[in-house]
Order: structure tokens, then sequence, then C-alpha cells
């Protein structure tokens, strides 16, 4: 079966960016005549059927967009002269450059909000309106944000090539933190009707295996990757036959991909041996604990315990903190959890998760009532439908009883 045209595009579309950065040097005019070249060629195709060299296809639509922006304004004519108006139709190179890509959009000159905008558009292939929500602003801020993104990288006179070895440290944590949360938002859409995207899933994954590739030796490198392996592994069992979410208490292990459990759980101890402890590695040790249990009931929650304890040393991020009530509770009771639940309250008010893991704890603790509340709070600030399903199924299944 022929591979969609819409998955087709968004697969190659880094690609044909990278190369016309490479070639012209100009990163936002490049994006710009990329994403008018997507709409043409999403046309054309679903018309006339998919060319024989789709990359030549679109590269040689994206220049022409390029030339004719060069055209239309007045002070960029002397570089019109330098344009090449036809690239030739023969099939492009297999080198891929989204791994500079990559790079580019993380320069140090944006923010960290701006650089993950900025990659999840041009590498990651998400939609403004779908950035957008993921940061909880509107569309139309999310598209200034962008495009002042691309302005800086331009006035900053990035260059497209990997960083030299005195920066590479600074860029490849901003890189990281990038890929992390493009898995993140896949693993758990920020909106719609379904929980997870398996697309951007996969392609934060090959993204991370290419930084690996740059960087085999990164212990981080190696503990996103694990996390994302570890993690993705259960994605078969995580929904139901309707799309409906199943928590990891239910899920059925023999549909979990135990391939990339074991490559996970290899990649997880390798990165340990570094003696450098960084949160990508710690989050990819609780779960390959996780992943190891047989059953749920298997689970070592003390280690889990422990490792969120480092986690939150590392981080200070109050949603470690709520991961690591849950493990307290599980090791501790649910009265435990629940105090330390009410200690990281303030720092997390109108978050849907501190209701919902409320809830449980509250349910565990034979408060039915008080934890039926709280699931229907989590359902209604929940962002996409399998979760405002569940926690509302929740809530019902307690006031019935």
């Amino acid at each position: 079966m022929s591979e969609p045209i819409e998955d087709l595009l968004r697969r190659v579309a880094p690609q044909v960016l990278g190369v016309l950065v490479r070639r012209y040097g100009d990163f936002a005019a490049a994006e710009d005549a990329v994403q008018e070249a997507l709409i043409v060629a999403a046309e054309h195709w679903t018309r006339d059927g998919v060319p024989e060299h789709p990359h030549a296809w679109l590269i040689r639509t994206a220049t022409r967009k390029l030339v004719d922006e060069h055209r239309a304004a007045a002070a960029r004519r002397r570089r019109e002269e330098n344009v090449a108006l036809e690239p030739p139709a023969a099939p492009v190179p297999d080198a891929d450059d989204t791994l500079r890509l990559l790079v580019l959009c993380c320069h140090p000159v944006l923010s960290p909000a701006s650089a993950v905008a900025l990659t999840l558009r041009a590498v990651g292939g998400l939609t403004t309106g779908e950035i957008a929500s993921a940061f909880l602003v509107s569309e139309t801020t999310m598209g200034t944000r962008i495009s002042r993104a691309k302005a800086k990288v331009a006035e900053a006179g990035a260059q497209f090539e990997l960083p030299e070895p005195d920066e590479r440290g600074r860029r490849v944590q901003a890189v990281l933190r990038v890929l992390y949360v493009m898995f993140t938002e896949a693993h758990t859409s920020s909106g719609g009707a379904g929980l997870q995207r398996v697309d951007l899933a996969a392609e934060a994954i090959r993204l991370t295996r290419l930084l690996r590739t740059a960087l085999p030796d990164d212990p981080e490198v190696m503990g996103l990757l694990a996390l994302q392996l570890l993690t993705d592994a259960r994605r078969p069992a995580r929904t139901g036959p309707d799309g409906e979410l199943v928590p990891l208490a239910e899920q059925d292990r023999t549909r979990w991909d135990r391939a990339a459990i074991v490559e996970g759980i290899g990649l997880a101890v390798t990165a340990r041996r570094a003696g450098v402890v960084g949160e990508y590695q710690l989050q990819a040790s609780i779960a390959a604990v996780h992943d190891a249990a047989p059953t749920a009931a298997d689970t070592d929650w003390a280690q889990i315990r422990t490792l969120y304890e480092l986690l939150e040393r590392v981080t200070e991020n109050p949603v470690v903190t709520l991961n690591r009530a849950v493990a307290v509770a599980m090791t501790d009771g649910p009265e435990a959890g629940l105090a330390l639940l009410d200690e990281v309250a303030p720092k997390l008010v109108g978050h849907h998760r501190l209701d919902a893991v409320r809830a449980h704890l509250l349910e565990e603790a034979g408060e039915p009532e008080a934890a039926a509340r709280h699931y229907a709070a989590a359902a209604a600030r929940a962002l996409n439908v399998p979760e405002q399903q569940y926690l509302t199924m929740r809530a019902a299944r307690l006031r019935t009883r």
C-alpha cells in the first residue's frame, strides 16, 4: 500500500527545508516557501498522483516560491541573481539535513519556548494551531512567536552546521528539551479526539536517534532515547478498541513492544554507567522499572520512589513531586500521598493532573464522594477527549456505588 500523501509530506518536508536552507541560507524565507509548496503539493498530488521524485518536485516548487518572494521584494533584488531558478529534476541525494535543521531551530538566541515552537513547526510538522494548543495560547499569538523566532535566527546569522565543541553542550541541552516536549505532545496529545500521535512520536524517536549518531557517548542523549522507547513500547496497550484510555495498571502487558523495551533498558543501563546523573536518565530508569515488571503488582514502587526523589532534586519540577506522591502512596499508603499533594498543590493550581491524582488517592483511601468530585474537576480541565472520557467515567462509577 502506498504511503498516504499527508504522511509523505510530513516526512519529506524537513528534508526539503534543509536543502533550501543549505542552498540559500535564508531560514525564514525557505520555511515560508516550503509551507506554500506543501499546500500546492497536497492539491496537485491528490488530483494527479504523487510524482516519481517527490523530493525534487517539492524542492523545485519551493524554490520557485522563494524566487517569487525575492522578485517581489525590491530590497532583495541583488540576491536574486544568485538564486538558481530551476534545480535539476534528478533525484535528490540521500543526505538528510534534518539534524542540522533541528540544531538551527534550537539556536541560543531563542528562548526555550520559542525554540520548541519553531522546531515543532519546521521539523515536527505540527500546525500553528496544534502548537498553540500545546502552549495554551491563541493561534495568532503562536504565529507571531514563530515568525519572531525565524527572524531572530536570521538576524543572528546562524549557520546551517552543527555547533563547535565549546558551544555543543548548551545547544545539545536545548535540542534534548525540544525532542522531549515533542515526544510528550505525541504521547499525550494536548487536544483533539486522540490520546496519542503515533507519527509525531516516531519522528521524535527518529530525530533522537540522529542526535545519538552524532553524539554516541552523551549519556543524556542515550537517556532520552531510552525514555522514548520504553514509553512508546506501551503504546499498543494504552488504548482500547474504541480509542479509550487504559491506565498502566490495567494494560495487557503481552501487547507491549518487547524489542523496544530491551533496547530501552540497554540504553538506560549504558547511560547510568557514565556516572553523570541527568533528568532524562532518571526518567528512563523509572520507565524501565515499570516495563520490567511482569504485572502491575510486581512493580518495585520503593525503587520508583527513590528515583523520583532524585529527579525532584535535579529538576525542582512540581509535576515530578506529583508523580512522587503516587509512589509514596504505593509504599506508605494513600494518606501519605495525599499529604504530599497538599504540599505541592499551590504550585499546580488549575492543572488537571493534580485533581486526577488526588481523586485516585482519595478513592484508594475509601472516600468515594470526594474522589468523584475531583475526577469530575480533572475531566473538566483535561485537553484531549480520551482523558476527559476516562475521568468522567471514573467519577460516574463512584457516584453510582
